[in-house]
């Protein structure tokens, strides 16, 4: 097929998992199918990052992407019924392309990343079917944090959360075929439009292995015992998580924990610029917030005793989780965060609050054999599921359908 694929972000290099997931889909797609690819790039990426993607493309056309928080899109925003979100997406120079591109190439299919990049394309009786893709339900992800803003601030907030629940909705309809990351939010994206699709994100399951690093910390008690917190710190559910661990979960931990267990117990939180006011919610010694970790997560997993992923503020599904569960590291997190759907005491664990957190720490620590079935569950679990090769086949299957249908 001769794919357009029309996209929020360059997928390159690797800084999230929406660039994972995107960067390997291309690379296994595109030895099927021809990909010309138009996408948003930010000033930090360079011309070696478009390069990457052009050994799968055969065509990479680059947009600069717009700052968002500026006082003309607060304008736009305020007087238009486009959110905030949409208006910041939404660029003169995109439309063009697409347009030029459409003009002079017959694409059997146009793949769309994210709803709010979809007005960049006109489509009007192209007559060519058209497969959306949403790594999140943006106009929730919005409301959970907007429920915490101060009060004096949500009426307005708010009013943009309903002006995105539109779009969103809207664009699910006008799609020919609709992608959720997650059973949860197709269930959601059904209401507004039959037969969607899963599609989940994956890991490479060839990159990640169990480590004999943490195999042999198990064996000895006496070895530092890694608790990580891993994540991306510009998104609000990282900060969120982290800090219920550093205020509700590890005090907790640390004063309910046998003595035997105490020595060498270490939270490590990696991430790039971990945010002061963080860092300052605390003095614990045991807390190690680690800004200069590899790039390269594998070597990070290699060295974790166990994953923490309180998530109460977000959608779709983790790579974290995913990467931490291919590597034989036990993942604790909440039922939202659960959002592949592994069995809870199986293949994961699930806490409810911040007591069941500290819980099911112990519980791991203390307890050889299920800190054994969970490891060993739930990287035969990514094996059977959640590799690139099986979720790129299910992606070309949905193209399929919508091209010869």
């Amino acid at each position: 097929m001769n794919i357009l694929l029309i996209s929020s972000f360059l997928p390159y290099p690797l800084f999230t998992g929406g660039h994972i997931r995107l960067f390997n889909l291309i690379k296994l797609l595109s030895k099927k199918h021809s990909i010309t690819l138009v996408c948003e790039k930010r000033e930090s990426q360079k011309q070696n990052d478009v390069r990457e993607l052009e050994k799968y493309c055969k065509i990479v056309r680059v947009i600069p992407r717009r700052k968002q928080w500026s006082m003309g899109n607060i304008l736009k925003t305020g007087f238009s019924i486009s959110p905030f979100l949409v208006t910041g997406h939404t660029s003169r120079l995109m439309k063009e392309e697409i347009k030029s591109l459409i003009s002079q190439t017959q694409f059997d299919l146009i793949h769309i990343e994210t709803s709010y990049v979809m007005q960049n394309l006109r489509s009007g009786k192209l007559g060519i079917p058209i497969v959306l893709v949403e790594h999140n339900i943006e106009y929730l992800v919005y409301k959970r944090f907007v429920d915490n803003m101060p009060l004096y601030l949500r009426p307005i907030l708010y009013l943009d959360i309903l002006k995105l629940k539109y779009w969103e909705e809207r664009m699910w309809r006008k799609a020919t075929k609709l992608i959720a990351v997650s059973e949860s939010e197709k269930k959601i994206m059904s209401l507004e439009k039959k037969d969607v699709v899963v599609v989940p994100n994956g890991v490479d399951v060839n990159k990640y292995q169990i480590s004999s690093i943490r195999q042999a910390q198990d064996k000895n008690r006496k070895e530092e015992k890694r608790v990580l917190f891993i994540g991306d710190f510009r998104w609000i559910q990282n900060r969120d998580a982290l800090t219920q661990i550093i205020l509700d979960i590890w005090p907790k931990l640390r004063a309910e924990v046998i003595p035997s267990l105490t020595e060498g117990l270490k939270l490590w939180v990696v991430g790039r610029k971990i945010p002061d006011s963080i860092k300052k919610l605390t003095r614990d010694k045991s807390i190690f917030f680690d800004e200069n970790a590899p790039a390269d997560t594998q070597l990070i997993y290699k060295n974790a005793y166990l994953l923490l992923a309180p998530i109460n503020v977000g959608g779709g599904t983790s790579f974290k989780i995913l990467e931490a569960m291919a590597s034989g590291v036990p993942v604790i997190t909440t039922r939202l965060g659960n959002a592949i759907g592994a069995q809870d005491n199986l293949e994961i664990l699930v806490a409810h609050s911040p007591k069941d957190f500290v819980q099911r720490i112990i519980e791991l620590f203390e307890n050889k054999a299920l800190y054994s079935k969970i490891s060993t569950n739930a990287r035969k679990l990514v094996e059977e599921k959640f590799n690139w090769d099986k979720i790129a086949n299910d992606l070309n299957s949905v193209y399929e359908s919508v091209v010869y249908a």
